[in-house]
């Protein structure tokens, strides 16, 4: 597909563009309103597509739950393995700017399944949850302030840790808007063993030194929006002895691991870098 159409769904989903606006300029480069409609499935999510791990895996207990944090009760999708530990390490998964939809709800069952108690978060609680339609979750994005979202992940980081299956280590994994709230967990969050971030917006420099956990980053060759950011955050990682990794995955979009996203899905990159993310866990919240 012309990188130039790539190019602007990424503004229409992270700028945003109004859907209207996106749509005229989308039929301009795609030679006409029939083309540009063509194109359409092959760019947006399609929730079919998100059931690698059925819901009903009888290897798995899932469920949603409330917890008690600053901006109220947030509602998080829990999955547990069904494998007779009495205590697990925990991970925190924080989605894209489309809210807790059925792929993060897939990609918490699939952290389970590698045997950890996973919690999927839905960041959209304060206004009433994760809405089926994504253009209106994107809206809602736009009303999140970003410290009292912070402070709610915290507190389900302490919720994570006080459960009674909860053996004290602790990660976070995150994607787009989710990969940069994952950068900032890690800031904000010091009892954090590990974190991974998915083409994630980076820190402040000066708060990387806070940084205790050790760090997993992952990005898409093709993302100079986010790739912008790498230079500065490697060079503070190194000036505060951070353990870290980095890995840029060539000739891949954004959001390239998420598997209902269209043609900015990449399956070789997606396993590679979702291979790496389960080998660090087990390197680091496994005793």
């Amino acid at each position: 597909m012309d990188p130039k159409i790539i190019a602007l769904y990424d503004e229409y989903t992270h700028a945003p563009l109004p859907r209207r606006t996106f749509l005229e300029r989308l039929a301009l480069l795609a030679g006409g309103t029939a083309a540009a409609s063509a194109l359409l499935p092959l760019l947006e999510n399609n929730y079919a597509q998100a059931a690698i791990v059925d819901p009903a895996d009888a290897r798995l207990a899932t469920g949603k739950v409330g917890v008690s944090v600053r901006s109220g009760e947030m509602r998080v999708y829990v999955a547990t393995p069904r494998d007779g530990e009495a205590k697990r390490a925990g991970v925190v998964v924080i989605h894209e700017n489309r809210g807790l939809n059925p792929h993060i709800e897939d990609v918490t069952r699939r952290v389970a399944l590698a045997g950890y108690t996973a919690v999927g978060v839905d960041m959209l609680s304060a206004q009433g949850g994760t809405p089926a339609n994504e253009d209106q979750a994107r809206d809602m994005f736009a009303k999140i302030d970003r410290s009292t979202a912070l402070a709610d992940l915290v507190a389900v980081v302490g919720w994570l840790a006080a459960r009674p299956d909860a053996n004290g280590r602790l990660a976070v994994i995150g994607f787009c808007w989710g990969g940069g709230m994952a950068n900032a967990l890690a800031v904000a969050a010091p009892r954090l063993t590990a974190a991974v971030s998915f083409y994630g917006q980076v820190p402040p420099a000066p708060d990387v030194a806070k940084i205790r956990a050790k760090m997993l980053l992952h990005y898409a060759g093709n993302d100079a929006r986010v790739n912008a950011g790498i230079p500065g955050f490697e060079a503070a990682l190194k000036a505060a002895r951070v353990d870290y990794r980095i890995h840029v995955y060539d000739g891949v979009e954004h959001a390239f691991h998420n598997d209902v996203a269209g043609v900015r899905y990449n399956e070789a990159a997606a396993k590679l870098a979702w291979a790496r993310t389960v080998a660090f866990l087990g390197a680091t919240l496994v005793r």
